[in-house]
């Protein structure tokens, strides 16, 4: 079941940070997350479980403000914002995709620059379903239709 979305039901904040660190292992240098939902969907818990699994020593803020933040992990994360970006040409300005080549580059209001990032990318949408319950999709585009997606779900 290759190049499939992978929907996963998460019952609490504990469960998107294990869905994060499960995301991490399947991780490679050079990988493109983005990351959709309405705010308080839980985007920046998601990154902060990948960063776990990363093995970089959280928490990890929302980067609401400064846009950009790096971390040194297995991989280097490089987590983004486009929240207030008004194009995906400002995003370009930032340079971020040069940085993110060597390591993972996870966007939090992703939809904004999806244009800019190339077709190679996992989408996630996020959806509030209750107070802390989730609908968490991964959406497979390019070469991530060939990865193992369900072991997300595990």
């Amino acid at each position: 079941m290759m190049g499939r979305m992978v929907e996963l039901e998460s019952a609490s904040v504990a469960d998107t940070l294990s869905a994060g660190r499960r995301l991490a292992g399947l991780l490679q240098p050079g990988d493109v997350v983005l990351l959709n939902g309405r705010l308080g969907s839980g985007k920046t818990v998601l990154a902060s479980g990948v960063a776990e699994g990363l093995g970089i020593d959280g928490p990890i803020p929302s980067p609401s403000f400064l846009l950009v933040r790096t971390y040194r992990g297995f991989l280097p994360l490089i987590h983004a914002d486009a929240y207030r970006l008004g194009s995906a040409a400002e995003f370009e300005d930032l340079d971020v995709y040069e940085q993110g080549r060597s390591g993972v580059l996870v966007v939090e209001w992703g939809e904004a620059i999806a244009a800019a990032v190339g077709e190679d990318r996992l989408e996630i949408l996020m959806e509030i379903t209750g107070e802390d319950q989730r609908k968490i999709s991964f959406v497979p585009k390019g070469s991530w239709q060939s990865r193992p997606l369900q072991e997300l779900v595990a």
